[in-house]
């Protein structure tokens, strides 16, 4: 999830081409807080590529994945095309989430995409791959990559790559399905990354009162000499979710919430409304949350951003419009 930006090269390599669909231009407005994508747009993911930000959202009506595309992380075109036109074989239409886009050693790149498993009705995660980063996915292996049938199946997929080169995949076991314990969990990924090497590791659960039932959403990074994992929690269609934060100076833990949430509709004064599904964007300008929120009459998720900072002691601040 977390990519520099790299040399620049032409916008329009990027672009959907003359015989694509019409894209459909959002531009931001001015107005404090208010969306980057003001449609359906949640769980986005954001990745660099060359002079150029690509946004991929958990799908709607008729497409699997969406995607955006962007300039300067300001200004964003909605392009009217699916990113995942057809899902693996073992997988279900209509319930496909939380994308999660990363380039490979190769070039190429890898998305990771929650969706139904037809056999046994639970929410799994699978890959796909393409040789463009804005080009058309495909399904990558017979299989679901993490299916955990018995803790309530697995969603939101995330990658995290530490100092060392190693890759590895965060997921949250979506226990609340079915009364169960929601869990962070995360494990290594092989070099081409289509598999897991060894078994996972849990992180963190639900636990707080902020929480209610679940955590989900995960993202790692890693500053300076502590990880800090950012994690959405409680019930998504409301103004109760929210973004929270847990540090460790272990890769695998123990991990320390902070009390309070990160990001919340209260803490950003409504601001924001169910403030969750969140990514981490490092730019030269420094570090960028992009989430998405409920409008006015909680129709549909927008995106959004807001400034992070980090204190000298490692804790992390969302900068909100106005302070």
């Amino acid at each position: 999830m977390l990519l520099l930006a790299a040399a620049v090269v032409g916008l329009a390599a990027c672009s959907s081409g003359p015989d694509g669909p019409a894209p459909s231009a959002t531009t931001a407005s001015a107005a404090p807080g208010a969306p980057l994508i003001d449609e359906d747009f949640p769980d986005p993911d954001v990745v660099a590529v060359d002079d150029t930000w690509l946004a991929f959202a958990t799908g709607t009506s008729g497409l699997n994945i969406r995607v955006a595309q962007s300039p300067d992380l300001a200004g964003w075109t909605v392009e009217r095309r699916d990113a995942l036109p057809v899902l693996p074989a073992w997988a279900s239409a209509g319930r496909t989430w939380a994308p999660d886009v990363s380039q490979r050693a190769d070039g190429t790149w890898v998305m990771y995409m929650t969706a139904q498993d037809t056999d046994s009705g639970r929410q799994c995660i699978g890959v796909a791959t393409s040789a463009e980063a804005d080009g058309t996915y495909g399904p990558a292996g017979d299989d679901p990559l993490v299916c955990p049938v018995d803790a309530g199946g697995a969603i939101d997929p995330s990658t995290f790559t530490d100092d060392d080169g190693a890759r590895y995949l965060l997921w949250k076991t979506d226990g609340n399905c079915c009364g169960l314990d929601t869990w962070i969990e995360i494990s290594r990924l092989s070099d081409d990354g289509l598999s897991l090497v060894g078994e996972p590791a849990r992180l963190l659960k639900q636990g707080q009162a902020w929480e209610g039932t679940l955590v989900e959403a995960p993202v790692l990074v890693r500053h300076d000499d502590e990880y800090a994992l950012l994690y959405s929690a409680n019930d998504y269609g409301g103004d109760s979710y929210a973004t929270g934060v847990a540090r460790s100076s272990s890769l695998l833990g123990p991990y320390t919430k902070q009390p309070e949430p990160l990001l919340s509709t209260t803490g950003s004064d409504g601001l924001f409304r169910g403030p969750g599904g969140q990514d981490v964007v490092r730019t030269d300008d420094g570090d960028v949350l992009v989430f998405h929120a409920w409008d006015e009459l909680y129709t549909y998720r927008a995106m959004h951003s807001a400034p992070l900072t980090w204190g000298e002691d490692g804790s992390l601040q969302v900068v909100l419009p106005g302070t």
